[in-house]
């Protein structure tokens, strides 16, 4: 008798520790597709900030996760001071609840962009003065990341705060049965869009030649005029207001609220995204973040929710096996765009 594989069980020790259910993922497909390119937006503008840090620095900013979170703080402090309190989301009219999303928008850029450009000038800069090895940098991010989660703890305490919600997540309309809610739309076109204009910013603009120059060849780029230290600070801070921009669409979807160690496995993830669509691409990160998401999402259908994370490092080291240098290959120096 053949055994039925749509819905297979793996056991050991009497219990079920892995399934593999095909039923789950064809019934899901849609909505676990559109689900992930929501999640896949927010791990993509993480991700162009460790893809524009490294394409310039060559530094693998750990702390980033850390920049992504405090803008979550600032975006729930700031619902907070609006008068919003945890419970039932308040019935707003469309241009009141615009205005208060743009304000935490604001609020949230204004706090990660900020925590940024602090720890590139406490922590990176004076390294850079003295020419440390990259090593020393590496274990200065992992550093600063402690520190500022801790950083929060003291301040916050180790409980999440209670979500705080302006926008119901209302379903608008569905495609193949896959339900796209208003928090996925606002979630998917604003993060392309921000992409989309980062993108323009680094390869049209004054400033985003300053950052190619930069990467391609710091020495060079100084002797041709460029201020190489404020093409750094500007780098961190673009990367630190697109992790803003995500923290907010982050509280938009999550059910819990912020917490002290909220950006760890985010940032984890941001930076997955951005090696596996090419570290130092700025496209690669936004390919790199919406597989990435779908994927994860597709994994968690298949072998059950406890396996969504594994799964999304599986797929990391799948690609890396056949393309080393990631699916787009290119650094921020080289690519023309």
């Amino acid at each position: 008798m053949t055994p039925d594989l749509s819905s297979l069980v793996l056991a050991q020790g009497g219990g079920s520790w892995i399934t593999f259910d095909v039923n789950s993922f064809l019934n899901q497909f849609w909505d676990n597709t559109i689900d992930g390119l929501s999640y896949g937006s927010i791990y993509a503008l993480v991700a162009l900030g460790y893809t524009l840090v490294y394409g310039v620095l060559k530094l693998i900013n750990f702390a980033h996760s850390e920049v992504f979170i405090y803008g979550a703080f600032a975006t729930w402090f700031t619902f907070y001071g609006l008068g919003f309190r945890p419970g039932a989301t308040p019935d707003l009219p469309i241009f009141e609840l615009i205005g208060f999303l743009l304000l935490a928008l604001i609020a949230s850029m204004a706090v990660s962009g900020g925590t940024a450009v602090v720890l590139e000038r406490v922590a990176y800069r004076p390294l850079r003065k003295r020419k440390a090895p990259r090593l020393v940098f590496l274990i200065t991010a992992i550093g600063a990341s402690f520190v500022l989660q801790q950083i929060l703890f003291i301040w916050r305490g180790g409980n999440p705060e209670n979500s705080i919600r302006l926008l119901r997540n209302d379903e608008v309309f569905t495609i193949f049965g896959g339900s796209v809610t208003i928090v996925t739309i606002i979630t998917v076109v604003a993060s392309i869009l921000l992409m989309v204009g980062t993108d323009m910013f680094v390869n049209r603009t004054k400033f985003g030649r300053g950052i190619r120059a930069v990467a391609q060849d710091p020495d060079t780029a100084t002797l041709m005029g460029v201020n190489k230290e404020r093409v750094i600070t500007l780098t961190f801070l673009i990367g630190g207001l697109l992790a803003g921009a995500a923290a907010l669409f982050y509280m938009m979807k999550i059910p819990q609220g912020a917490s002290y160690q909220g950006g760890f496995i985010l940032g984890i993830k941001a930076f997955t995204a951005a090696v596996l669509g090419g570290i130092g691409n700025l496209r690669g990160a936004l390919l790199g973040g919406l597989l990435l998401g779908v994927v994860e999402n597709y994994g968690q259908s298949l072998f059950g929710g406890e396996w969504r994370d594994v799964v999304a490092f599986v797929l990391l080291v799948l690609i890396l096996m056949f393309r080393p240098t990631g699916i787009l290959g290119e650094s921020l120096g080289k690519a023309r765009v």
